[in-house]
């Protein structure tokens, strides 16, 4: 067969830069992997006998580089994984020493060749962040299982193989990954599925909260929450449960004459992790633009928010292919 080229290589980066973001839950980290999985493919290059594909041979490549990389390192979580509810009169500062989670961009699961029919199945996959959270339950080599078995589809000896183990352990990984997966599902949810595009009405609600958000109409805001809403914020870990902790939390935040006021906000949507999404920049009082503050994911349930989590990163924006700044006329 012809030698391997970089174009056969380079062909997959953006399946295998998903492919390792579900392994590891960061966006971050699963860049740097892809990376590293092209190092360990090229040197290996001569040994490639095509007796699987070059997108298979890859895939093994990358998983068990992210397991070389996970090995003693803690799970990614979001804030509910590590605490109780809080008390929206109750503050706490950011906290850097817990690995949180990450954020995916839509416009980075798009295919690279639209009839490349293994393309399509990786872009009709789940990427939402309810089962990104779950699986970071699983020990590494489970989540592994896992990911090539349900995800992609492989048999499970293709995955035993990539692994290295039997079959028989494959088939007891995944019993025990699929039963972990289930019970760290949110309550709404029984099992897990592709994401669908939103829907008209769920895209209208979004433009609803964001144009409440950038009035400061708390009452608007809350009138959008459902009665059991959770918000978060990594890195900061207090969290909040129920649309009237939410609200107090917001009131505090929102209110010029207070301490935690974060500013006046200029808000605009993106996409991330195929769900509803947002990016907010503030602006203090006296400052010419409004400067990155978050990028918010939320889940919408008969026509109410049940979750939103608000990822307060400014390094994540120019991921999203999001200006450093606005300005108060293109607001």
């Amino acid at each position: 067969m012809p030698p391997l080229t970089e174009h056969d290589l380079e062909r997959h980066r953006q399946e295998l830069r998903v492919h390792c973001y579900r392994m590891l839950g960061s966006y971050t980290d699963a860049e740097d992997l892809v990376q590293e999985t092209f190092l360990r493919a090229w040197k290996k290059r001569d040994t490639f006998e095509g007796r699987s594909t070059v997108r298979a041979w890859l895939y093994r490549i990358a998983t068990n580089a992210c397991l070389d990389w996970l090995d003693g390192k803690p799970r990614r979580v979001l804030p509910h994984h590590v605490t109780g509810p809080s008390d929206p009169s109750v503050g706490f500062g950011p906290r850097t020493d817990v690995p949180w989670l990450q954020p995916f961009p839509d416009h980075e699961l798009v295919a690279p060749s639209e009839s490349d029919p293994e393309a399509v199945a990786v872009r009709r996959e789940t990427i939402e962040l309810a089962f990104l959270a779950a699986l970071q339950f699983l020990p590494a080599r489970q989540r592994a299982a896992l990911v090539l078995r349900d995800v992609h589809g492989w048999p499970a000896s293709a995955v035993a193989s990539a692994l290295d183990v039997s079959v028989p352990s494959i088939n007891s990984a995944l019993q025990r990954a699929r039963a972990t997966l289930r019970e760290n599902l949110p309550e709404r949810r029984s099992d897990w599925r592709a994401a669908g595009e939103p829907t008209a009405e769920e895209r209208q609600l979004l433009n609803r909260y964001l144009d409440a958000v950038q009035r400061a109409d708390l009452d608007a805001v809350a009138a959008l929450l459902a009665e059991d809403v959770r918000t978060t914020m990594p890195p900061w870990p207090m969290w909040f449960q129920g649309r009237e902790n939410v609200r107090r939390a917001l009131a505090s935040s929102w209110d010029p004459a207070l301490e935690g006021y974060v500013g006046e906000f200029s808000v605009r949507v993106v996409g991330a992790n195929r769900q509803l999404a947002a990016a907010s920049y503030t602006r203090m009082p006296g400052e010419a633009s409004f400067r990155p503050f978050a990028i918010s994911v939320v889940e919408v349930e008969g026509g109410l928010f049940t979750e939103m989590t608000a990822f307060h990163d400014p390094a994540l924006f120019p991921v999203f292919g999001l200006p450093a700044e606005i300005s108060p006329g293109d607001r």
